[in-house]
């Protein structure tokens, strides 16, 4: 006897499994492509959300800053303490500090 009598038929694979293993490989194959865009745009998208947020942010703190600067006593704060604008008849008086003066952060 054979060795290969005793080790008992062979599975073959019919031209029909070899077929659908084709078919499946190349649709596998076909489906990489759409997959890693999809996965690009998702990234995409998260870090265009995430610069939507941070502008709406900073638009948020500029319409306060452009609603503080519609108070007239803000507009006068700022004159006074950026400008040195003093009011008809007032004497001003600057105080320089020994380091050097510098503006406030809001001027």
């Amino acid at each position: 006897m054979s060795t290969r009598a005793l080790a008992g038929p062979r599975p073959r694979l019919s031209r029909r499994t070899a077929l659908l293993v084709a078919l499946l490989l190349v649709l596998g194959a076909a489906g990489i492509v759409p997959a890693k865009q999809y996965l690009a745009q998702r990234a995409r998208m998260t870090a265009l959300e995430e610069r939507i947020e941070a502008l709406t942010a900073e638009r948020r703190r500029l319409q306060a800053r452009v609603d503080r600067l519609k108070d007239p006593a803000e507009l006068e704060r700022l004159a006074r303490e950026c400008l040195g604008m003093v009011k008809p008849g007032e004497i001003a008086f600057v105080g320089v500090p020994k380091g050097g003066g510098t503006l406030p952060s809001d001027c």
